[in-house]
């Protein structure tokens, strides 16, 4: 009868889908922790440890390939789900570009911008304090001192959500017979075996032909290869929110699904191991990443709606303050390694430091901003009126009543 239950109100996307809102919480929450991995491991960022954790590559190399990727799945569902709810397309786009349009751009403007002052400070190619810095050099709108300036950094993710968004918006103004046909047809392709098969040859195809040539550069205009992963999973989340058969497979199959991600990620081990950079060793790695990366985010969606497909107060609270979490924390984490850095501290303890500085500057960060109407919207978040007041009263009595019971 759960199964039953959450089948229904998934494929009808009728209601609040719990599960997905656990999914996406733990999906920001692991990319906060990548992010502070990205300090200590070898791999290339804006501020390094001075010693490197080499162990540390293992776990990240668990998670680096679907990570992202899982969150634009997510996205693009939820955001089938709010075109539903909204009156037209073009209000659909208004409200998308309020909640990341304007966040995207103060983020550039203030959160990021203590960012690249750090990464030049740490490689000693800037000597003025930040003040200086934010008002003579960061607009540069160049290169200069080999950073792009001014930058969007980790916000790349808001810049395309927001482009997707506004490409469905256009989707949705297509005449309904349309709409209906292009649903019709991914209803057809991705079902069964295919709804497996044929994502895993598009990103492996795109990994192999365009990745080599482009790279992924984050600059939304001259990024092909992430738009063919990124834009690729956001539309098909889209898609998916309403195809029957495609959740039909994922909710039948998810335990198989996360048993192949993980042999996947054994493989991709052993292949990291053993890889002495020939073709065939890049060929089994470019495999077993890419059967990695699907598997495990159709195995975790199918999860999440089976297991996680409840309510509570600390849903509610985190679904909100996840967003603004993710705005702050890397600015906070780049800021706190650079210190610790200079200060010499240990691996152990500067982890411990980064981790705990994160979570309190991020929370601080969204309790304050929830407090001030004007800042709201800064961080993504909804202006607050007398009717959003009202009715968030109303829930919390019904919430209490139902406790009560």
């Amino acid at each position: 009868m759960r199964w039953r239950s959450v089948m229904q109100a998934t494929t009808g996307m009728a209601g609040r889908q719990y599960g997905l809102d656990w999914l996406r919480i733990g999906a920001f929450a692991l990319l906060i922790l990548y992010h502070i991995g990205m300090f200590f491991v070898p791999w290339a960022w804006h501020v390094k440890a001075a010693e490197p954790v080499d162990w540390a590559v293992w776990p990240m190399m668990a998670v680096n390939p679907w990570r992202l990727m899982l969150l634009f799945v997510i996205s693009g569902v939820v955001s089938r789900a709010l075109l539903g709810k909204l009156a037209t397309p073009r209000g659909f786009a208004a409200s998308r570009s309020a909640r990341l349009a304007v966040p995207l751009l103060a983020g550039m403007m203030l959160f990021v911008a203590p960012q690249p002052w750090f990464e030049l400070r740490d490689r000693g190619a800037y000597e003025a304090g930040f003040v200086h810095f934010w008002l003579n050099d960061y607009f540069e709108f160049g290169s200069s001192r080999g950073t792009p300036l001014p930058t969007w950094n980790h916000l790349w993710f808001v810049a395309y959500l927001w482009a997707y968004s506004l490409m469905l918006a256009a989707l949705a103004a297509l005449p309904a017979r349309v709409r209906v046909l292009l649903q019709r047809g991914f209803d057809q392709l991705f079902t069964g075996w295919r709804l497996v098969v044929l994502p895993m040859v598009w990103l492996a195809l795109a990994r192999l032909l365009l990745h080599p040539v482009f790279g992924e550069t984050h600059a939304l205009f001259d990024d092909p290869y992430a738009h063919a992963i990124y834009g690729f999973a956001f539309f098909f989340g889209v898609a998916l929110a309403r195809s029957g058969a495609a959740w039909t497979t994922i909710l039948g199959q998810w335990r198989a699904l996360l048993g192949i991600a993980a042999l996947a990620c054994a493989a991709l081990f052993a292949v990291h191991g053993m890889s002495d950079g020939t073709s065939a060793w890049e060929t089994a790695r470019l495999l077993a990443r890419t059967a990695l990366a699907w598997t495990a985010i159709l195995g975790l969606i199918g999860f999440a709606q089976t297991h996680l497909h409840h309510d509570g107060p600390v849903r509610r609270y985190l679904t909100e303050a996840i967003f603004p979490y993710y705005i702050a924390h890397q600015t906070i984490i780049i800021a706190a390694g650079f210190w610790l850095k200079q200060a010499g501290a240990q691996t152990g303890l500067a982890f411990g430091v980064i981790l705990l500085t994160t979570l309190l500057g991020c929370a601080l960060t969204y309790e304050s901003a929830r407090r001030v109407n004007w800042l709201r919207p800064f961080l993504g978040l909804k202006r607050v009126t007398p009717r959003s007041l009202s009715a968030t009263a109303a829930q919390e009595v019904r919430s209490q009543s139902f406790e009560k019971l």
